[in-house]
């Protein structure tokens, strides 16, 4: 990304940057982020690891105990890496700041449920979260990024859709809201419950990715969506585990470590 007149504007566009992390080698918890690429010159694959580093290490004041934790422990701890220590300090006095998003999920130590906390850096430069994204009973689907495609398939309809009704129909903010709240409950399609085995939400997660990255093919301009898909899945006992990974060097020339991950 670099500024221009009216904001942040895309210079390139890469096919092989890293959107998903393990926060914590051992545990059942990750990440996965969208928007901007870097901050300054580190990129946010660097800063993820750096801050794994940090949660991983002595310092007391980001160790994670791997006995007794939280997921929005961890969410918070993020925020103030990613977005006090590292975002403020170099956008600070910016127009048109790049937007970073975070989605922070996993199990807490004991817990019986998955937990998710969004973390949104908007580009007024404010920052929005660590927030739960849905009570840890519910279950549900989260995207982000380029959402248009997936928002017609799962929702129903297009982001336009409030625009175009309160021009057309000449609706009052109440009254749009209304509408709204009575549409998506009814378009929304019911991909997922909390039955569903593993397997087919992961299935369904390459499904929704492939939708997302067709779409951006064929409709104008950049395509801001492509490239390898990786999949992990965060599982209560199994905990995170790739499912597919795109590597930049040759496997059988990198050694695993002792638990079988590639360092």
């Amino acid at each position: 990304m670099q500024n221009g007149p009216q904001g942040p504007i895309a210079v390139n566009v890469y096919n092989n940057a890293n959107k998903i992390f393990n926060l914590r080698k051992g545990l059942p918890v990750g990440a996965v982020t969208w928007g901007a690429g870097s901050i300054g010159v580190a990129s946010t694959s660097t800063l993820l690891k750096d801050f794994r580093a940090l949660i991983t290490g002595t310092d007391d004041g980001w160790k994670l105990n791997p006995n007794d934790y939280s997921v929005q422990d961890v969410a918070e701890k993020l925020k103030r890496f990613v977005y006090d220590e590292h975002y403020q300090p170099r956008f600070q006095g910016d127009v048109g700041k790049p937007e970073i998003g975070f989605i922070v999920a996993g199990y807490s130590s004991n817990a019986a449920n998955a937990e998710e906390y969004r973390i949104d850096i908007q580009n007024d430069g404010n920052c929005v979260g660590p927030s739960s994204v849905r009570k840890e009973e519910e279950c549900g689907i989260t995207w982000s990024g380029q959402p248009e495609a997936l928002n017609r398939l799962i929702l129903g309809l297009s982001a336009m859709v409030p625009e175009v009704l309160k021009s057309e129909l000449n609706l009052d903010d109440e009254r749009l809201r209304g509408l709204m709240r009575a549409m998506v409950p009814r378009l929304q399609a019911p991909l997922i419950s909390p039955a569903m085995p593993l397997q087919d939400a992961i299935d369904l997660a390459e499904f929704l990715a492939d939708v997302a990255v067709k779409w951006s093919r064929f409709m104008p301009g950049a395509q801001s969506v492509g490239g390898p898909v990786e999949v992990a899945a965060i599982s209560k006992h199994e905990g995170f585990r790739w499912i597919k990974r795109k590597y930049y060097f040759k496997r059988e020339i990198n050694p695993t470590e002792e638990n079988g991950e590639r360092k």
